[in-house]
């Protein structure tokens, strides 16, 4: 459906960079309390520079994220766009409606992108928006025209069982799993701390329906929060479930709180988890990161789990039919160094 832009939403004068393409985007619809602009976007693949994660280059179809989850780190790169009302995160959607060309033609020149690429590290590329624009959609058309990439998605959303098709053709091309997001299967605590996510219940659902499918799929058990989803039988109900729908293999890690996540979370805590207030302003007084013997029991519970239920984290090798070499960006043997996945919303 063609959409009639509205003037940019605010004066661009005095701001560079993507400040300036932000003000300057015209909005395309608005609904409720959100707002969508159309945001230029100059590339389409990020390299993932901090050395933490196991993919070398990220893919966000979106900058801000309607579901609105508490704990969400990804609110500063509204920040970049010199907005600094947290709100504005989950009311100000910027849909980058050009990516999916963008991206055919920067995997088409590429000569040096055989790592892993993810897409939906930092919003998610199924939110309410994706509705409206199906720009992730467009992206795996074009996905499924290449073949040997090492690619993942990550959502909290079931709307990516209306790509199954989509999903089933990147799967015979490429070594290729999704990674749904699962924080609690408590419907009541997943409510107050992702108001606007498809409760844990339906996308436990999505993850059998994606293994009937025949599709890699797994969960990420993160961010795993203090104090409030971090109990042995908290983690061993999202393992088992994992394992009863059909999942792969598990991830997890601690929540980490940049400073622009830190303004959003402690409010919410003081309302609903006025306990743990004392707690977090410890834990997180010095780094966003946690580390040191807490950690540490949390990932060998998480490990302990993986054993248990058989969620061992194996992806399969690409597929023997990969052989267009045309298509295909060149593979080279190297070795990321990886570390355990910090928590990622999504």
């Amino acid at each position: 459906m063609a959409v009639t832009p509205h003037p940019a939403p605010r004066e661009a004068s005095g701001l560079v960079g993507v400040a300036r393409l932000a003000a300057e985007s015209p909005e395309l619809r608005s609904r409720a309390e959100v707002k969508y602009f159309a945001l230029p976007a100059r590339s389409v693949l990020n390299r993932e520079s901090s050395g933490r994660m196991p993919f070398a280059w990220t893919i966000n179809p979106y900058r801000g994220c309607e579901f609105g989850c508490k704990y969400c780190y990804a609110r500063y790169t509204h920040e970049f766009m010199e907005m600094w009302d947290g709100g504005d995160f989950e009311r100000k959607i910027y849909a980058k409606v050009s990516a999916p060309e963008l991206l055919r033609a920067e995997l088409r020149k590429a000569r040096d992108r055989g790592l892993p690429i993810a897409l939906g590290t930092a919003t998610d590329p199924y939110q309410p928006a994706e509705k409206q624009f199906e720009i992730t959609r467009r992206m795996l058309e074009v996905f499924a025209d290449f073949e040997g990439l090492d690619f993942s998605i990550t959502t909290k959303s079931v709307l990516i069982l209306r790509d199954l098709d989509l999903l089933r053709a990147v799967g015979r091309r490429h070594r290729f799993s999704v990674h749904m997001t699962v924080t609690t299967t408590d419907e009541r605590l997943a409510r107050r701390l992702e108001p606007k996510a498809p409760p844990p219940a339906k996308r436990l659902e999505a993850i059998a329906a994606l293994a009937r499918a025949s599709i890699q799929v797994g969960v990420n058990l993160m961010p795993i929060l203090p104090g409030i989803t971090d109990s042995p039988p908290s983690l061993d109900a999202v393992a088992r479930s994992a394992a009863e729908a059909g999942a792969r293999f598990l991830y997890g890690n601690l929540l980490f709180l940049m400073p622009s996540a830190m303004r959003q979370f402690m409010p919410f805590l003081e309302r609903e988890f006025l306990r743990l207030v004392k707690r977090y302003r410890r834990l997180y007084a010095r780094s966003a990161y946690l580390n040191g013997e807490y950690k540490e029991q949390i990932m060998r519970l998480v490990a302990d789990l993986r054993v248990r239920y058989g969620l061992d984290g194996k992806r399969q090798e690409l597929p023997p039919g990969v052989r267009y070499e045309q298509f295909a960006l060149p593979f080279t043997n190297v070795m990321l160094q990886t570390a355990t996945p910090k928590a990622v919303c999504l």
